[in-house]
């Protein structure tokens, strides 16, 4: 993303994360695996894109205005991104997460100004529901909605900037790209972009054993909506912004496969990040093991290992 006057400071750092191969947990395999840092964001994750992409593009068509209050439904990086942009911009910003999210997110989202509501884990159809309370609040206060799980910025700024971004570092050769959906922007859009220049590229969707995507993808017909423990991925309904016709496979993956790798990723490759990029991972793994693809399997890290000190997947760690 170009500095420019409305990017100046902080914002002129979101993108162009470094892409790294994975040395000791993929050595051996038949193509190298290789993870995009979006860790490294400032923000600590790849969600500081869209909140920046969403902002501008609702102030370049007057929808937000000066001094409005941002709101949206967030497992927390969004909401972190947001309270940059809405820092930078002189935004007000109000977070709606459901209650299974770790407090870390909650603190942290509190630290940086952000009003933080939390709503009880209810499914879609429930007036409960994250998302629905984050709609309702945005209707009867007049506050500009982000919209993060159907706004057409998330998946353009994936396709413009994520995407542009893995060609320029692999030198336009990818086998396949795999990565969870929580929106679906960063799948749809990558997806896209690497398909328009490689027709041959497969894209996979990562899924928590317990999402209901899975079967979606593979049938049209979602799955059972069960409990898991990774934050942030997955769901029980489709995302506007998850595209299928992008997709072409599913790896599912448990949460002991997505924790135990967030561990190895650490103390294996330095690499400080979250639970969903286990996930990512371990579906990478799978299909670079495989073979049959003309060129490295790409993945991205979503977020930072700081977001999930509290939680007792990795507080266990000390004692191991």
């Amino acid at each position: 993303m170009p500095p420019g006057p409305r990017r100046a400071g902080v914002l002129q750092h979101i993108g162009g994360t470094p892409l790294v191969s994975l040395v000791r947990i993929a050595e051996g395999l038949p193509v190298p695996v290789l993870v995009k840092c979006e860790h490294m964001n400032p923000g600590g994750s790849i969600k500081d894109r869209i909140a920046l992409a969403i902002v501008d593009d609702a102030e370049a068509s007057g929808r937000l205005r000066p001094g409005m209050t941002l709101v949206e439904a967030t497992a927390g990086n969004t909401g972190v991104g947001l309270a940059l942009v809405a820092a930078a911009r002189g935004y007000g910003l109000v977070c709606v997460m459901p209650q299974k999210m770790s407090i870390d997110k909650r603190v942290a989202l509190a630290s940086l100004g952000a009003r933080v509501v939390v709503t009880p884990n209810a499914p879609p159809s429930s007036p409960d529901n994250f998302r629905n309370v984050a709609l309702r609040m945005a209707e009867e206060q007049g506050w500009f909605l982000t919209d993060q799980f159907r706004n057409p910025a998330n998946v353009r700024v994936h396709h413009d900037t994520t995407g542009k971004e893995i060609l320029e570092q692999t030198g336009g050769r990818v086998g396949a790209f795999v990565a969870a959906a929580g929106t679906g922007g960063t799948l749809s859009g990558v997806g896209r972009r690497l398909k328009s220049a490689l027709p041959g590229v497969r894209v996979v969707l990562a899924d928590p054993v317990g999402s209901a995507l899975a079967d979606w993808v593979e049938t049209g017909t979602l799955g059972a909506d069960l409990a898991y423990a990774v934050e942030g991925i997955g769901g029980s309904d489709v995302p506007d912004n998850l595209h299928r016709d992008v997709i072409d496979g599913v790896e599912r993956v448990t949460d002991a496969e997505s924790f135990a790798m967030v561990k190895r990723l650490v103390r294996e490759e330095g690499l400080l990040v979250g639970g969903s990029a286990g996930t990512n991972v371990v579906a990478a793994l799978r299909l670079a093991a495989g073979g049959g693809l003309d060129g490295p399997v790409v993945t991205v890290l979503p977020d930072s290992w700081d977001r999930y000190r509290a939680k007792p997947w990795m507080q266990e760690w000390a004692v191991s």
